[in-house]
């Protein structure tokens, strides 16, 4: 069997992984110049810092699993089950894990041994596969004119954008937290101690927009920069002016859908649309096409 992974994101990363575990190998095709999507960490200066999703949450059964099998290699850590909220009472939930070496070293990992193609560019649905997996967000997806079917879907993803600021302090100057919700606030959603996240203490926070602000900068982003600077230090009580860098996330977060995949039979889309909009579910909507596809080769 013949099969394209148009996307190295986990959802992409997890289909490949559990068809080469089963002898099937797949193509991943990869237009950016690493792997992992949204599960990104960029470095400044001499530590990472993560940009995308802010951490993971493993209560599904097999997902936690390998969340178990990353902390034993010392990949993974449980980093909290509180976050603060602004305003208002702490919020204690699930378990968040975070990675010493940055969320984007899990998706490296995942990536290990797999045939993955960095710097490409795909412009059309491959035609010269048996099964093409399109592991990105519905309006991605749909720059390839995919099938009617997988189209119709695609379509009905929504989508909110976010900008991600990562703001380096000279030293720790607020009170511990490890990340908060920020409610109705024109600027923020949510802020990460980035140096208690990867247990390092770096002087690092990593700011969240509000999807509003998002739509407002996306063409602009570096602008949102001071703005949410700003709104990070009256939140926190720090006087100090951070040095800031900026990243847009123009497909950031999904509305929550059904799933979990969307196919025509030979073209596929998976990704964390497809559920509550989290990396496990990703993780489970690439291993879900990728067993059947296992599947339908044994008929």
């Amino acid at each position: 069997m013949n099969v394209v992974v148009v996307g190295a994101g986990i959802a992409g990363l997890s289909c490949a992984r559990e068809l080469a575990q089963h002898g099937v190998q797949a193509r991943v095709l990869e237009r950016g110049r690493v792997v992992g999507g949204r599960l990104a960490s960029k470095r400044y200066g001499d530590r990472y810092a993560d940009i995308g999703a802010a951490y993971l949450v493993a209560d599904d059964p097999d997902f936690a699993a390998l969340a178990e099998a990353w902390r034993a290699r010392g990949l993974a850590r449980p980093w909290t089950d509180t976050l603060a909220v602004f305003p208002g009472d702490p919020s204690t939930g699930p378990m968040r894990w975070a990675a010493p070496g940055g969320l984007r070293s899990l998706a490296a990992d995942l990536a290990e041994g797999l045939d993955v193609r960095l710097d490409s560019e795909v412009t059309a649905v491959p035609d010269d596969a048996d099964a093409v997996v399109l592991a990105m967000p519905g309006p991605q997806a749909l720059r390839l004119d995919p099938p009617a079917a997988v189209a119709d879907a695609a379509r009905r993803q929504v989508w909110q954008p976010v900008i991600t600021a990562v703001l380096a302090y000279p030293e720790r100057s607020w009170a511990d937290f490890h990340g908060a919700f920020v409610n109705d606030h024109p600027v923020l959603a949510t802020v990460c101690d980035d140096g208690d996240r990867r247990g390092d203490r770096a002087p690092v926070l990593v700011a969240h927009s509000t999807s509003a602000v998002a739509r407002e900068h996306l063409s602009d982003p570096t602008a949102a920069g001071p703005l949410l600077a700003a709104a990070t230090g009256e939140l926190l009580g720090i006087p100090a002016q951070p040095e800031v860098h900026v990243h847009r996330w123009t497909y950031a977060q999904p509305a929550p859908g059904g799933g979990p995949y969307a196919t025509d039979g030979r073209v596929w889309l998976a990704g964390d649309a497809f559920g509550k909009p989290r990396v496990q579910t990703a993780w489970l909507s690439g291993r879900a096409v990728a067993r059947a596809l296992l599947q339908s080769s044994e008929r």
